[in-house]
């Protein structure tokens, strides 16, 4: 997949595929207008939702009810180092979500691509053309 950065105003930085504009600001005390969120809420978001589409097509395939499930991420960031030391993702399940599935549910949203790409580190490679 290839995405392309673009400029607008200010601080705003968007991710453009071939279908969709990812945008980004600043908050306001970082300098920005606060119009969209910052990357690093974007990549939080993304450990999020792709936990959920794992345990969303979980309870799809079993027939499994979402009302009352819920996804909390949260994450230690360490200021000095600039970066999240402990990402945690916990779930809230109803009362009505079999307890026979708990592990096989963990289990299947360990598969989360984003996960095991930020776990097993990609190698970035910086550029100019």
């Amino acid at each position: 997949m290839d995405i392309k950065i673009s400029f607008e105003d200010g601080l705003k930085v968007n991710a453009i595929t071939s279908e969709f504009a990812i945008k980004t600001d600043q908050p306001k005390e970082n300098g920005g207008d606060a119009s969209a969120p910052d990357p690093f809420t974007i990549f939080l978001g993304s450990i999020g939702t792709c936990a959920g589409y794992y345990a969303l097509k979980f309870c799809q395939t079993r027939d499994i009810s979402m009302e009352g499930f819920e996804i909390d991420l949260s994450n230690d960031f360490n200021q000095k180092k600039k970066r999240a030391e402990n990402i945690k993702i916990n779930f809230t399940l109803p009362e009505s979500f079999p307890k026979k599935y708990h592990k096989a549910l963990l289990k299947s949203v360990d598969q989360c691509t984003v996960k095991n790409t930020i776990l097993f580190g990609p190698n970035i490679d910086i550029g100019i053309n």
